[in-house]
């Protein structure tokens, strides 16, 4: 045998093993043999350079270093699920979901799993990239971190896609993060408060050697890519647990939401019997067609939801209400609490949300209240446990004057939060505003985190976000923690920041109500800063899903001379205010005034790629058939009953072919 196929052998062996014990826990050969193996290849590799493989299973045991976790964007966008917590509300999701679709449905139910969201993709076969969800768009690289977690098949076998990627948790169950609080404690030093945290906290380490000491493991749920190679999302369950992937036996196919609350009910007792944690069950829509079909919100699919189980409660004392300012001036009462263990984190303080909220529980400083999770996250006051209060307790007087800057609260008619008006001098709404433009989401700059904006405000270099673009680096060096090259990376992160699109900016100024979905639409119907300036509150009304509020606040914020000149400067500096030339060259009207509807699989371009295009071309994209559809854009194998909708409505059934020659 020659030494390329010794190597080769015992990277199939351990790969092998490696599965029967991580995956299947079913090992054939004890912990003392494997480890022999894993050490001759080892050495093999190391003689032999030349037949290096990244995925080989030596891999596993970590070494190399990452200093900063490369930026992805995620192909396939990483949605989040919205919630249930009771029977009516799953009945309720039900009913929207069959005025959607025709023909049977079946639900598969899927524990879940509380850890920290991945995205592996695949290619040929072979792990290529892992990144974690991130804002949903985009993430971070931790692939070699993600090479230590012995579940995750580094190769696959079977009859896989040649490129997919493949979505779940990494997890870390309770007996090993039990074992590794065990020898923190031991060595002196304070255990860690849970295991998601953990988890989620592993994926960031420099040092990959350090992640393959702990004993993390993925389970996987879900499948994406342009052509899935079954019909039903239970099979692709199946499919994934064929290619070599940890996919929980625990999900079960159901044919009605009285099996799915069954389901429920279940593992709402059973789920303490499990190793790791969960917080709730996911129902997902088996049938692909009809999740096809049903598609997507702006931020989660219509054909998925998440039952959250009841969020643990406990009683502590309230011990003092403080209050926050946001970068918009919203006021945030705060609970400051004893100290109390809740769903495996200690808790010392809880959102009240605002004045009505506690006008309605009465909750007053020195009672015992009852705090919950919401959602097993943010943790909230649900209650008073009255028979603990003083009666000579005094009622809580909400704040009158603003924390920060002493300025008088007022509260707009019809809104529910105070806010501090002093839009300018109020610290908490300088920094807040210019921690959002340099978001992930927005500006994105790199080597500028939220702590040196608040750095840079204190040290009166900057006021405003426009203040950045005149930072020199000899005026940020003698700021606390900061080095020569951190002082470069975050000047050279400011200039980057200048290519970003006009989208991007406009979501980044921080308009009250324009988030990512609006700064989208008004960028691309006034196409530069000057148009949407000089818009009236009537223009702006006009358009289509913009409505009073958000034109009102629009309006307000370019009223304002401050807001003006600061824009002007950004000009002045060279930021993105307008749409690109060579962007703005793509676009069109010629699809303008006609909704389309995409379903099934396409050969020249892909399902994202056609939603581009009519949205740059001036028509919508609609999930979903109506009334209101011009156009059914058809692949293969799409839905049958989105196909016999749009011919009973009488909508333009169109191929793809078809679709292109629109533009041509």
């Amino acid at each position: 045998m020659t030494t390329e196929e010794k190597i080769r052998q015992l990277r199939e062996e351990l790969n092998h093993h490696n599965y029967l014990y991580y995956v299947l826990d079913k090992p054939e050969i004890s912990d003392y043999d494997f480890d022999m193996k894993l050490k001759e290849l080892q050495e093999l590799e190391e003689r032999y350079p030349e037949y290096d493989d990244p995925n080989s299973p030596t891999r596993r045991v970590g070494g190399a270093v990452t200093k900063s976790f490369k930026t992805v964007v995620h192909q396939y966008r990483m949605y989040s699920l919205s919630n249930s917590y009771s029977k009516e509300e799953l009945e309720d999701w039900e009913k929207r979901v069959k005025k959607l679709v025709d023909g049977k449905l079946q639900y598969v139910c899927e524990l879940k799993y509380d850890g920290a969201s991945i995205s592996l993709t695949y290619e040929d076969g072979k792990l290529k990239r892992a990144v974690t969800r991130g804002d949903g768009f985009q993430g971070d690289d931790v692939t070699n971190n993600i090479k230590t977690i012995r579940s995750i098949p580094l190769k696959l076998k079977g009859d896989y896609p040649d490129k997919f990627d493949i979505r779940g948790e990494i997890i870390l169950p309770y007996e090993g993060f039990a074992k590794m609080n065990a020898e923190r404690v031991e060595a002196g030093e304070e255990p860690y408060a849970n295991p998601r945290n953990t988890a989620s906290g592993s994926l960031k380490l420099q040092d990959s050697a350090e992640v393959a000491k702990r004993p993390l493991d993925c389970l996987l749920y879900s499948i994406v890519t342009e052509r899935i190679p079954a019909k039903t999302h239970f099979e692709t369950l199946e499919k994934a647990r064929s290619w070599g992937f940890k996919v929980p036996a625990e999900a079960e196919l159901k044919d009605n939401i009285g099996e799915v609350l069954d389901y429920i009910n279940y593992w709402d007792i059973h789920r303490h019997d499990l190793p790791y944690e969960t917080d709730g069950v996911v129902v997902k829509v088996n049938d692909l067609h009809q999740q096809d079909e049903l598609g997507y919100t702006a931020k989660s699919p219509r054909w998925a939801i998440a039952y959250k189980f009841k969020a643990e409660q406990e009683a502590t004392k309230l011990k003092k209400i403080t209050y926050q300012v946001g970068r918009t001036g919203a006021i945030t009462p705060v609970a400051n609490l004893e100290p109390v263990q809740l769903a495996g984190t200690i808790v010392k303080r809880a959102s009240l949300h605002n004045a009505d909220q506690i006008a309605k529980l009465d909750i007053r400083e020195g009672d015992t209240v009852f705090v919950e999770k919401g959602g097993e996250i943010i943790p909230k006051i649900v209650g008073v446990d009255f028979t603990k209060r003083d009666p000579e307790t005094p009622e809580t007087k909400y704040a009158e004057n603003c924390p920060e800057c002493g300025t008088k609260l007022i509260r707009k008619e019809g809104e529910a939060q105070h806010y501090c008006p002093n839009y300018y001098g109020c610290p908490p709404q300088i920094i807040g505003r210019i921690q959002h433009y340099i978001s992930r989401k927005a500006m994105d700059i790199e080597g500028l985190g939220g702590e040196t904006v608040a750095l840079l405000v204190n040290a009166d270099l900057i006021e405003n976000y426009a203040d950045l673009y005149t930072l020199k680096k000899e005026d940020i060096l003698p700021l606390e923690r900061m080095a020569e090259k951190s002082a470069e990376n975050l000047i050279n992160g400011i200039e980057k920041s200048k290519e970003i699109p006009f989208e991007r900016t406009l979501f980044a100024l921080g308009i009250r109500y324009v988030g990512e979905t609006v700064a989208k639409k008004l960028a691309k119907h006034y196409k530069s800063i000057d148009a949407l300036m000089a818009a009236s509150e009537e223009d702006l009304i006009a358009i289509d899903e913009i409505g009073e509020r958000i034109a009102r606040s629009v309006r307000e914020f370019f009223s304002s001379e401050e807001n003006r000149e600061i824009i002007q400067r950004l000009k002045e500096y060279g930021v993105q205010l307008e749409i690109d030339a060579e962007v703005l060259a793509n676009h069109t009207d010629k699809l303008a005034g006609n909704t389309f509807v995409i379903s099934g699989v396409f050969e020249k371009v892909s399902r994202n790629e056609l939603k581009k295009m009519i949205e740059e071309n001036g028509g919508k994209v609609s999930g979903s058939i109506s009334g209101k559809t011009n156009y059914l854009v058809a692949g293969e194998n799409m839905g049958p009953s989105k196909l016999a909708k749009a011919e009973k409505l009488g909508t333009n059934i169109i191929s793809e072919d078809e679709f292109l020659k629109m533009l041509s």
